[in-house]
């Protein structure tokens, strides 16, 4: 499996996009304002990730997405561990990422990736999307955050 940037001019891999966003006009924006990067295997696009500058020396991961035939293989760990090695490779100092109450699994890869959890937007989902999202039987209204240090503590 490769990981690749999208490249200009390149089709969106929208409907994989919509796995982890069910907001065509939320993901369009911040697909425009950062980098998409794309996991290749055997000539298929199979997993996505958004990288999105938020502050100075600050990136958030966004939409981590892999096509559901291919889930529970580790593609999402390679993307996420990926996305750590782009971000500290552009100097970024600190990564964030955020996901619903209700993503149970997306919860445990993310901080088996070494993120912590830095806090809780009560009622995201239910301000800033239309529909009602329910996962793991769970209705997702709250978006749970998490951060990384990209420093090498070593120093």
């Amino acid at each position: 499996m490769d990981i690749r940037k999208l490249n200009k001019g390149e089709k969106l891999p929208i409907e994989l996009l919509l796995l982890a966003d069910p907001s065509i006009e939320i993901v369009e924006e911040y697909v425009n304002r950062g980098e998409c990067f794309v996991a290749e295997s055997e000539q298929q696009i199979v997993g996505v990730y958004v990288l999105l500058p938020k502050r100075p020396k600050t990136v958030e991961l966004v939409n981590v997405a892999v096509i559901e035939k291919k889930q529970a293989r580790g593609i999402g760990k390679q993307l996420v561990m990926h996305a750590l090695k782009i971000a500290k490779t552009k100097g970024y100092k600190t990564i964030e990422i955020g996901t619903g109450n209700s993503g149970i699994g997306q919860l445990a890869l993310y901080q088996k990736c070494g993120f912590r959890i830095i806090g809780v937007d009560r009622d995201f989902f239910v301000k800033h999307y239309h529909e009602e999202i329910v996962e793991n039987g769970i209705p997702c209204k709250d978006m749970i955050r998490l951060s990384q240090d990209l420093v090498d503590e070593k120093k």
